[in-house]
């Protein structure tokens, strides 16, 4: 049997003591930077496994946080999941990643498991639909620290990292109004999430700001899927008076409604400019590249990996909760783009 190596391997290698060593691989600020990743860069060479529950019993700590998403499917979730991982290995910490598929009872059992599991912190983004506080509460009451990234439920206590999706909504609605276009249909999705509810609102205030006539049988609530987004343009199209623009809440859905459009025999953006929301990887790659509002999601991951490392390490009395807000950036794309930009 192959004899595993030990702390006092390594630090009789280093000519280091066992404690110096201990702490280097616990990430201990006390040991130099440099000290540091000599340890840790021996340990790899030697072979050196921590032995993860002795390190738990000893500090309380599970070192696993859940991380809880509608969907892993989609760049901008994963580009959470990995910022969140960025700053969380570096620490000892294990991500466990669960998907809620926007259903109530997996979002349920996902965070009952990642509570029996013992994690030591949970992050997540809520399904789409009206989940019961009381399921929130009981991660409070396991004083098991609560982190929402995206959407989020308004609950007492509980730190969030959102984006300003009034803002982002209201950029990409007065950009299409730049760019001429006076009939702007918008997908939105269900508005009983803060951040569908807030897209919809800045896309109201961009119209009613700019003088322009609010229409509310130009919004449709779809789904952010490429289907509900084809399906939902056939009905904009067939209206007496159709839109001369689309603003949707989901980039899935606006490659739906070009997809449509140009079906039908009609011009992007010459004839309907399309704007989406979320920045994902096809709309800067498509011949038609889309416009769309960049969410941040690799920041956002950090900083709600970075929210939780400040809960966890705060006594219960110096807890606050963090509400931090992002600003969001429209990337302007040929799909909306009808004149120059000065």
């Amino acid at each position: 049997m192959v004899k595993k190596t030990t702390i006092y391997d390594i630090a009789e290698k280093l000519n280091l003591t066992a404690a110096t060593v201990s702490r280097a691989l616990n990430n201990n600020p006390k040991i130099s930077e440099k000290t540091r990743k000599l340890i840790q860069k021996t340990a790899i060479e030697m072979n050196y496994e921590q032995n993860t529950l002795a390190k738990a019993l000893k500090s309380g700590k599970s070192y696993n946080v859940g991380v809880i998403v509608p969907r892993i499917d989609s760049n901008f979730f994963a580009s959470v999941i990995r910022g969140i991982e960025e700053e969380l290995y570096p620490k000892g910490y294990h991500v466990i990643i669960c998907q809620t598929h926007d259903q109530e009872n997996q979002e349920t059992g996902n965070i009952n498991t990642l509570l029996s599991a013992q994690v030591d912190g949970i992050l997540m983004s809520i399904t789409n639909r009206k989940t019961k506080n009381k399921i929130f509460e009981s991660i409070s009451k396991k004083n098991v620290p609560l982190i929402f990234f995206d959407r989020k439920k308004e609950i007492r206590n509980v730190s969030s990292v959102t984006i300003d999706d009034f803002n982002g909504a209201y950029y990409a609605t007065k950009h299409l109004i730049e760019q001429g276009c006076k009939r702007i249909a918008h997908f939105s999705n269900d508005k009983r999430l803060e951040i569908f509810k807030n897209r919809y609102l800045g896309y109201k205030q961009a119209i009613i700001d700019n003088g322009l006539e609010f229409d509310e049988s130009l919004v449709i609530e779809t789904h952010s899927k490429v289907l509900a987004g084809r399906e939902s343009t056939k009905k904009l199209l067939n209206l007496p008076n159709p839109p001369d623009a689309i603003f949707s809440s989901s980039d899935f859905s606006a490659l739906g409604a070009i997809q449509e459009i140009k079906s039908q025999g009609l011009k992007i953006p010459e004839d309907i400019s399309v704007i989406g929301f979320s920045n994902e990887p096809f709309t800067r790659f498509m011949e038609l590249s889309i416009t769309s509002v960049d969410q941040s999601p690799l920041e956002m991951g950090r900083k709600a990996a970075l929210v939780f490392l400040d809960e966890v390490e705060a006594k219960a009395s110096k807890k606050k909760p963090q509400q931090i807000v992002l600003q969001p950036e429209l990337i302007i794309r040929k799909s909306s783009l009808k004149k120059a930009i000065s």
